[in-house]
This record gives C-alpha cells, structure tokens and sequence, in this order.
C-alpha cells in the first residue's frame, strides 16, 4: 500500500473553544485510536492527498514531540455547508494485526460483451478486504476482457492469498448486460430466419 507523511501538532486542549480556533487557523483537529489515544491537528491542505481521491493510503504522521505512527483514515467528517474537513479519526496500524479497508476496483479490459453491443455494469467499485497491513493491496484489479454479454466478474474470480475479502464469493464485481437495441436486432434476425425457413419449405 502506499503511503503519505502528514506532519502535525499535539493538541492539549480538546475543548469546543480550542477546536474552534484551529480551524479558524485552516487546521484540522484528529485522533490517533490505538495503544493510546492520541489528539493532534495539522494544515487543512496536508490532508488533500489523502482525502479528495479514490485511493487508500497508509499514513505517516509525525507530530512536533517527534511522536511517529503508521495510520490509516477511520473516519472523517465534513462542515455540512462549506463541505470543509472538520474532524479526522485515525486508526494506528500494527503489522502483527489485521486490519479491515474498503479498496477501489479496478477494471481491466474491455469484455467481448461490449464490443458485440452490451453494455458494462460496474456494480461494486469497492470491496472490503481483511489483511496485515503489509499485504493490503492499493487496489484490486478484475480483468474482465472474457466477459460475453450475460457474463459476470463474481468475488470468487478475484480471489487471492494476500487478503481476505469480507464479501460473500457469488457477490458480483461487474457485469455485461443487453442493451434494448441488441434484443431488437436478434428478435429480427431470428424472425428473418424463421421466415426464410418457412418460404424454403413451401417452395419444397
């Protein structure tokens, strides 16, 4: 998994009125839950990398005390007018410890389906994945080049020794589906057929 260094500040008041004032101060205030509970805050715009992106990343604080831990975002809260970061949970990660993320999917290929005229359904753009922090993935990749119209990409297909997915394996990633026009086309083709049949054995 990837990683980003946020560097911040222990807070040492958690007060309405201290909070207040850092993010006056374009700061964010954070906790860091783990083997302690840890308050600190840091610049707005540090966060951006980590927030504004389909991507998970591992975080590397360190804070002004020379403090360092290895986190990942739990979870955030945003101002429900300005859409400003308010608050930030992090998790402290362990390497003896699994921990459970929601990792992006991505899509590789274009199914046959589609070039024949059907069209993609991309049903669950993130799966939860179960793992040591070492062997989380920064994203889970379905190649679904073989996919006729009709077919599916089920979990079981994207199966893996490196983590565990949290899903059940017939739960479906993506799929190619008819499109109305292509019906249209086959139900024609097939009357064509059925009526060059029919004058082929009157003419008999």
């Amino acid at each position: 998994m990837k990683s980003i260094t946020i560097k911040g500040t222990k807070r040492e008041s958690v007060g309405k009125k201290a909070t207040k004032a850092l993010r006056n101060a374009d700061k964010v205030p954070c906790v860091i839950y783990g083997k302690d509970t840890v308050h600190f805050s840091a610049e707005e715009k540090a966060f951006k990398k980590l927030v504004y992106t389909p991507k998970v990343y591992q975080v590397n604080l360190e804070l002004e005390d020379g403090s360092k831990f290895k986190a990942i975002k739990q979870d955030i809260q945003f101002h429900p007018v300005s859409d400003r970061i308010l608050h930030i949970d992090f998790f402290e990660l362990s390497d003896s410890r699994p921990i459970t993320m929601a990792i992006p999917v991505v899509l590789e290929g274009t199914p046959k389906g589609v070039k024949d005229g059907g069209r993609l359904m991309f049903t669950n753009r993130k799966l939860d994945v179960k793992a040591l922090p070492a062997n989380l993935p920064d994203e889970i990749t379905v190649d679904v080049s073989d996919l006729g119209i009709g077919g599916k990409a089920y979990i079981k297909d994207a199966k893996t020794t490196d983590f565990e997915f949290l899903h059940p394996d017939n739960m479906v990633i993506a799929q190619v589906k008819t499109m109305r026009n292509v019906v249209v086309e086959e139900d024609e083709a097939t009357e064509e057929a059925t009526e060059e049949a029919t004058e082929e054995k009157a003419a008999e």
